[in-house]
């Protein structure tokens, strides 16, 4: 009679070693859905547009676009980039979002493991004296209860396939995050440093128109010319002052802009950025690489391509619905009616087996499941594909702007030398009586729109270079330390 119960638990075991066995056998079978391959775009091994004077298309483009900021030689735009990527808000979220993801990783990793509970109960029950005795017990126990999926299908190794993927891509939306910051901030500087130079340029034209009306002003007293040359030197002086209270409001937006892209409160670098100093130059020469070095370096396409392998692995998990799901379950105990007899061996209880579950019918709601999640895999694609266009124009848009900038500022340039020299003759023909006042106002009244544009230019041709290396996807490798880089498995 005692070896009975052994003999009822005799079929148990033996399922249970049948499952076991397939357990093994399927382990090293592929997870259920499709397996994700990374897509090969078909791109040209060039740009289309004709690279201008100092841009070469060579294999340093990725290398110098990790520290394209280093090219301008500006110890104070690298402190401001370096605090930017430490303060910023908008990149702090970011980050809180990186943490956030690793953790529905680990949870999705979880899964792979069994559950163990802790269980402890005390209750007092009666029973029904119409339908039983009447009586009351009190009942205690303790114990664990464990479970565990085995994951035969890979629904669970797909779960984790996606949150790893989602992960990846907001890493990367971090990355791509950091290449619009440097180049916001970049951005910023050379245009506070423009009107900089701009409000120099015309405080010193003031100064020197003004010693122009007041030497008109006393030739006029003097009586050797009319009152018109005079009243047209103070017009021509009081509309370059009207040009300052503009270039001092842009001055001081442009601080506070910064300010807030460090995570500063406005006003704590006016003080910082109070000294003149001149625009940082333009390097003589710039690797920009080939478009291939371009979308591997690019974070805004890796966060496609990632999102797009999750997707995939979110295909696989829809679709191990379809298949049983296999559990084993255990629980170990003691149990009594008194709770003086809950610790005696007599009190142990134990209970182990397997099981399953299988959605047999539930009026296709699983197949319509897959197919949303196929739909949206052939959506995440779509957007691959679309960031490549995308990225592929910026840089071109880029490299366009730059030499037509390039060819603009020389122009400038040569104007600008016309010019002063036209201005010079003008005034020395106006002293010896040949032209009118007119003549020397014109030519200065043009002198002055050159020299602001050519400045305006050489900014522009340096925030166009800054929008070339965002567009290449340049700064994040250099700017962000090794804690916020991607988590590999």
């Amino acid at each position: 009679m005692q070896k009975q119960p052994a003999k009822r638990l005799r079929p148990l075991y033996l399922i249970l070693l049948g499952l076991l066995s397939v357990t093994v056998g399927l382990g090293g079978c592929t997870a259920v859905g499709p397996d994700y391959t990374q897509p090969e775009p078909e791109i040209t091994g060039h740009w289309h547009t004709e690279l201008p004077s100092g841009l070469t298309a060579d294999s340093r483009g990725s290398v110098q676009t990790d520290n394209w900021w280093r090219v301008f030689n500006d110890p104070q735009l690298e402190a401001l980039l370096r605090r930017s990527v430490q303060g910023n808000l908008d990149l702090k979220k970011a980050k809180a979002r990186i943490q956030e993801a690793r953790a529905v990783r680990g949870i999705a990793e979880a899964d792979f493991f069994p559950s163990l509970d802790g269980v402890a109960t005390a209750t007092r029950s009666r029973s029904s004296a119409n339908s039983s005795t009447g009586t009351e017990r009190s009942l205690f126990a303790v114990g664990f209860d464990s479970a565990w999926e085995l994951d035969i299908f890979g629904g669970v190794q797909r779960s984790l396939e996606a949150a790893q993927a989602e992960l990846d891509a907001i890493e990367a939306d971090a990355h791509s995050l950091v290449v619009s910051l440097a180049a916001e901030v970049a951005l910023n500087y050379v245009e506070y440093r423009t009107n900089q130079t701009r409000l120099a340029l015309s405080q010193g034209n003031i100064s020197a128109l003004t010693q122009s009306y007041e030497l008109n002003r006393s030739r006029y007293r003097a009586g050797l010319i009319s009152e018109l040359p005079v009243q047209e030197s103070l017009r021509l002086l009081e509309s370059s002052k009207a040009l300052v209270p503009t270039l001092e409001s842009a001055l001081g937006a442009t601080k506070n802009r910064l300010a807030i892209l460090l995570g500063e409160q406005p006003g704590q670098l006016h003080q910082e950025l109070a000294d003149i100093k001149a625009l940082p130059r333009l390097p003589a020469s710039v690797a920009v690489g080939i478009p291939a070095e371009t979308l591997r370096h690019r974070p805004d396409i890796r966060s496609a391509e990632r999102r797009l392998a999750a997707q995939s692995a979110r295909v696989g998990v829809a679709t191990a619905d379809l298949y049983p799901r296999f559990r084993l379950t255990g629980s170990l105990g003691l149990e009594a009616l008194n709770a003086g007899e809950l610790f005696e061996t007599a009190s142990r209880r134990w209970s182990f087996g397997p099981g399953i579950q299988w959605k047999i019918f539930s009026a296709g709601a699983v197949r319509r499941h897959i197919d949303v999640q196929n739909a949206r895999q052939e959506q995440a694609l779509i957007q691959y594909e679309q960031s490549i266009l995308s990225a592929l124009e910026e840089v071109e848009n880029a490299l366009v702007a730059y030499g037509k900038e390039q060819q603009r500022r020389a122009a400038l340039a040569g104007a600008v030398s016309v010019g002063e020299r036209t201005s010079v003759l003008a005034q020395d023909q106006y002293q010896a009586g040949l032209v009118n006042f007119t003549t020397v106002l014109d030519a200065q009244r043009s002198l002055l729109a050159l020299q602001d544009e050519l400045v305006r230019s050489d900014g522009n041709a340096l925030a166009q270079l800054i929008r070339l290396y965002k567009a290449l996807g340049g700064g994040w490798q250099s700017a962000l330390s090794a804690d916020d880089q991607p988590t590999r498995q």
